[in-house]
């Protein structure tokens, strides 16, 4: 007998023991912090079809609910008349989320893979830094790019694409920062999932683009449902449909979810603590110096005015970039940083 062989497979099965330990511990971790959130009244709309939030009342009641609380909980309450609106706090509950792991996409000639996890809207920033470094294995970057733009498909002239996708993807390169967007193939997101596409089929490097999306607004959400699952998730999207796909050039998903169907807004808040949050993350210790974050803009309809006026009166001010020529609220904002006197 070969007592150096029997102590390489001892060593062996230990380590694998270890590790399906701890990933079990992660799991339970996931599933005790993460959650997600189901309307349960049937709120009456002027569409017979649909409750108020937003979901077809035939695809109601939530699939696997029952088993998550007492049955007596999860009774779904009629109202005749709305004698109030419906709200995200009186009207939801929450269970353990039920759809993370690993995205894989379909189409397109190539399988690119992401990270994604379904989180209830009010989740704390502390929790999901902690399941972006510990779980999804990422280090802090040393900038944040967080772009804001049109969500409605726009064309960017040629020029101006190749500058923009050009200049984004090496300020990410060169300081190793993290890109936060709104995840869906749309708009400004498209856009920068046109660069990331870009860049990936030129070198090896892979840029962290984490996109921050409504659970709600997922066209094939269906196919996520799972917990520390594979998934293959198709893009082709449905032109009649008010829907969203994914953007398949992001490493990272963060869908958030406030128990309504079809309906943005979801994402607002989380996003903006988790960038505060992030930019409180200590990178040098020496000079107590946190994450810089940057607000990118591109295009945009009234929100965005407001995003960068949000961003310049935070505390210290987030530097915007406007990406003038691009349409819209960006060009507004550059003709009125243009004619402004410098006291403003």
């Amino acid at each position: 007998m070969d007592p150096k062989g029997t102590r390489d497979t001892f060593k062996r099965s230990s380590l694998k023991r270890t590790t399906s330990g701890s990933q079990k511990a992660q799991k339970a971790w996931i599933e005790r912090i993460f959650q997600k959130r189901e309307c349960n009244h049937i709120f009456p709309t002027k569409d017979p079809t649909r409750c108020a939030c937003g979901q077809l009342i035939t695809a109601h009641v939530a699939p696997g609910a029952v088993n998550s609380k007492p049955a007596e909980d999860n009774q779904l309450v009629h109202l005749e008349v709305p004698q109030e609106k419906w709200s995200v706090v009186k009207h939801t509950r929450t269970y353990p989320t039920d759809a993370y792991g690993t995205i894989e996409f379909q189409g397109g000639g190539f399988v690119n893979k992401a990270m994604y996890i379904r989180v209830s809207y009010d989740t704390k920033p502390d929790n999901l830094l902690h399941l972006m470094v510990k779980d999804w294995q990422l280090e802090l970057p040393t900038l944040l790019i967080s772009v804001h733009g049109g969500l409605q498909n726009f064309d960017l002239q040629p020029k101006l694409k190749q500058v923009f996708g050009k200049g984004l993807i090496k300020a990410a390169v060169t300081t190793g920062a993290w890109i936060f967007t709104g995840g869906v193939n749309t708009g400004v997101i498209r856009h920068v999932g046109d660069a990331l596409k870009d860049h990936s089929s030129k070198s090896r490097g892979k840029v962290c683009a984490i996109g921050i999306a409504p659970w709600g607004i997922l066209e094939n959400k269906e196919d996520l449902l799972g917990k520390d699952v594979t998934r293959p998730y198709q893009t082709m999207a449905n032109p009649l449909s008010k829907l969203a796909v994914l953007n398949n050039s992001h490493s990272h998903f963060i869908l958030t979810d406030n128990g309504t169907c079809g309906k943005y807004g979801s994402e607002v808040k989380l996003r903006r603590q988790l960038e505060k949050h992030m930019s409180l993350q200590k990178i040098n210790t020496r000079l107590g110096q946190g994450v810089p974050v940057v607000c990118l803009i591109v295009e945009g309809g009234p929100n965005v005015i407001s995003i960068a006026l949000e961003s310049l009166r935070d505390e210290p001010p987030v530097p915007v970039v406007v990406c003038d020529g691009s349409g819209r609220a960006s060009d507004i904002i550059s003709f009125a940083h243009k004619f402004s006197e410098d006291e403003g």
